[in-house]
C-alpha cells in the first residue's frame, strides 16, 4: 500500500505488555503488526465475516463477544492467559474503528487484563501524517479510515488506489496496574495519553474538533 512508517519510542524486543491504541481501519492494524509480533483482540463479529474470518482466524486472533456483558469476565481471562505466555496483545479500546475525528472514550474491563497477568499498559498514538503528498483531510480521509457502513471491499480498494501514505506509532509512557485499581482511573489515563497526542483529520468545522465527553461506561 505504498506505506512509509515512522515508529517512535520502540520498547526493546524483551518488554511485554498490553499494548492499547486508537483504531481506524484495517491499515493501522497493519502498520503496528509490521513493528513487531502481536496478537490483536477482535470482535466475533468479525470471525463470522466471510473472508475477514479467515484471515483473523490465521492472524491468532483472540476473540470477544462485544454484544454481551455476561462474557466479559471470562474473555478477560483468556487475554490473561495469553499475556502470561509472554505475547504481546492488542486491545483497542474504543471498541471500533473511527472516522479519524477524535478518540472515542475507552471500554474499561478488557484493560485490567494487564494488571491481572503482571504486565503494563502500553498506550500507542496512530496518526496520519501524509497521503499522496498532501495532509490528512477530509479528501483522503475515506481512502485510510473504514468506519461506519462503508463495505470492506470499498475500503480496500479506496486504499489500494493511493499512491502514497505516511503513518506514525509513537510508543507513550506505559501505565502499570493492580487488579485493585479503579479501571475508570486507569482507563481515563490511557485515554488522556493518547488523545492528547492524537492529530485530527484537517477539515472539520471548528465545533466538531473539540474532545468528545467522556461517557460512563459499564464494561
Amino acid at each position: 500500500m505504498n506505506l512509509h512508517l515512522v515508529v517512535k519510542n520502540k520498547p526493546a524486543e524483551s518488554e511485554k505488555f498490553l499494548l492499547v491504541s486508537n483504531h481506524m481501519g484495517f491499515i493501522d492494524i497493519m502498520m503496528l503488526a509490521s513493528c513487531t509480533p502481536m496478537l490483536f483482540v477482535t470482535s466475533v463479529e468479525m470471525r463470522e465475516t466471510p473472508f475477514l474470518g479467515l484471515l483473523t482466524e490465521l492472524g491468532g486472533c483472540i476473540y470477544v463477544e462485544r454484544r454481551s456483558r455476561t462474557r466479559i469476565l471470562d474473555e478477560m481471562k483468556n487475554i490473561v492467559e495469553t499475556l502470561r505466555k509472554g505475547f504481546r496483545v492488542v486491545l483497542y479500546p474504543e471498541a471500533t474503528s473511527t472516522n479519524g475525528e477524535r478518540v472515542l472514550p475507552f471500554k474499561k474491563t478488557l484493560m485490567m487484563a494487564a494488571a491481572h497477568a503482571g504486565v503494563p499498559i502500553q498506550p500507542v498514538v496512530i496518526n496520519f501524517r501524509n497521503i499522496n503528498g498532501e495532509d490528512f483531510t477530509l479528501k483522503w480521509r475515506d481512502h485510510v479510515c473504514w468506519y461506519g457502513d462503508i463495505p470492506f471491499a470499498t475500503a480496500m480498494w479506496r486504499a489500494a488506489t493511493l499512491k502514497s501514505v505516511t503513518g506514525e506509532i509513537e510508543f507513550l509512557e506505559q501505565i502499570v496496574s493492580t487488579p485493585e485499581d479503579d479501571r475508570g482511573v486507569i482507563a481515563d489515563k490511557a485515554h488522556s495519553l493518547i488523545a492528547s497526542k492524537f492529530v485530527p483529520v484537517k477539515g472539520l468545522p471548528v465545533e466538531e474538533q473539540s474532545p468528545a465527553e467522556m461517557e460512563a461506561d459499564p464494561t
